[in-house]
């Protein structure tokens, strides 16, 4: 008698024990594939953490305006870290607001740039979004003294010449900062060049301590200068060291050259300064050594005098653009230490002048005293800042703010 094969038999327990590995299976698939899921623990899973999140960028497109902070919104949730970008690698750095749903960069962005912006939610997950700014109808460029990594003394401003006119000189100012390794107090002070141009200089509230390093870092590029300025495209930075605590005291009415460092007296040396009564006299006031040029040629017609010299003149120190030097002046040799009889500039012979020459750093102060002097040496004739006083040197600065009536 043949059987009928009778189907296994299962228990419901196993029933329920497989049902429940399937749904646990699936749970995981769907966790998967969301990319960062999670399950509530009731077997469901929350597809919602998993959707990729919306942001909203201010600037957009392939001409997008220079000049304006990078503001990233994110339609919901809250951003964990929003990085901006550029196509060499730099980055604007910026803050992420209170209510976590905007991130704002600290600098504008640039002219000509290409940006992309990668903004985390809270939960990781990731937008991108890209925009390039337009290019820069006119640049503006600076020349910065002194130049990195050089030393000078204690009397050196830090100066800075911008090719273009800079209207916006408060934001221009807001992007300059002077870092200094004990502490410095200074302050910026605008003025207009010898030369006609935009030009602002920091200066410490006194000379300068020997020893002491100094930073200057211009963060101008997407600063815009203004009518008739144009843009700033990149970013400057210079460093120094100041030398030696030199300083050189000159007297018209003694004439005499005294040269001291860290207040001792090196040497005492008679000299012949500018003729007196006329535009041969010497300026008078606190200027700054510029330059150490050596023998240069002197011509008075590049300064106004006529035909009254064209010689060549060793050991040569610029002292100011208007055409002042300390040098040697051996054709006036029976005048040293007793008269003023020179066409303006400070002679001594030349052993005094190769010793001066050989001793003094760029950026020495030489205070000039006595009678006889056409005036006080101009702000902008070289560096004649230090004849103000602090107070009317920091009154020059486009951040300060006027005092109460």
């Amino acid at each position: 008698m043949s059987r009928t094969p009778r189907h296994p038999s299962f228990s419901r327990r196993s029933v329920r024990i497989a049902a429940v590995a399937g749904t646990a299976a699936l749970a995981a698939a769907l966790t998967a594939c969301g990319g960062g899921g999670s399950s509530s623990g009731d077997g469901k899973t929350d597809l919602k953490a998993a959707k990729k999140p919306e942001i909203a960028v201010n600037l957009t497109g392939d001409q997008a305006k220079a000049g304006e902070p990078v503001k990233v919104t994110l339609a919901d949730g809250a951003l964990g870290s929003v990085t901006v970008t550029d196509a060499k690698g730099g980055t604007l750095t910026g803050k992420i607001a209170a209510d976590g749903r905007s991130w704002t960069s600290e600098r504008s962005a640039a002219p000509g740039t290409k940006y992309t912006v990668e903004a985390k939610d809270a939960k990781g997950a990731t937008a991108r979004a890209s925009f390039t700014t337009a290019a820069a109808g006119k640049v503006n460029k600076v020349s910065m003294v002194p130049g990195k990594g050089t030393t000078v003394g204690v009397g050196q401003p830090v100066s800075i010449v911008f090719d273009n006119p800079v209207k916006n000189k408060a934001d221009v100012e807001k992007h300059l900062k002077v870092t200094t390794s004990d502490s410095t107090e200074g302050s910026w002070g605008w003025m207009q060049d010898y030369s006609g141009k935009d030009r602002i200089d920091w200066r410490p509230k006194e000379y300068w301590k020997s020893g002491t390093k100094v930073t200057l870092e211009a963060d101008l590029n997407g600063v815009d200068s203004g009518t008739s300025g144009g843009w700033f495209v990149k970013d400057y930075k210079t460093d120094f060291t100041i030398g030696r605590n030199q300083i050189a005291k000159v007297d018209l009415s003694t004439h005499r050259l005294k040269l001291y460092r860290d207040g001792a007296l090196l040497k005492d040396i008679p000299v012949s300064a500018g003729t007196p009564g006329g535009d041969k006299a010497s300026w008078r006031g606190k200027t700054v050594l510029m330059a150490k040029e050596g023998t240069i040629n002197m011509n008075s017609e590049t300064v106004g005098l006529g035909s009254s010299y064209n010689k060549m003149v060793d050991y040569s120190m610029r002292l100011t653009w208007s055409g002042m030097y300390a040098h040697a002046a051996p054709w006036n040799a029976s005048y040293f230490g007793a008269a003023n009889k020179s066409s303006g500039c400070i002679g001594m012979s030349d052993a005094d002048a190769k010793y001066v020459y050989g001793t003094v750093q760029v950026g020495d102060p030489f205070e000039i005293t006595g009678d006889g002097a056409k005036g006080t040496q101009a702000l902008n004739n070289g560096y004649g800042e230090w004849n103000l006083s602090y107070d009317a040197w920091k009154a020059k600065s486009a951040l300060t703010a006027p005092a109460a009536g």
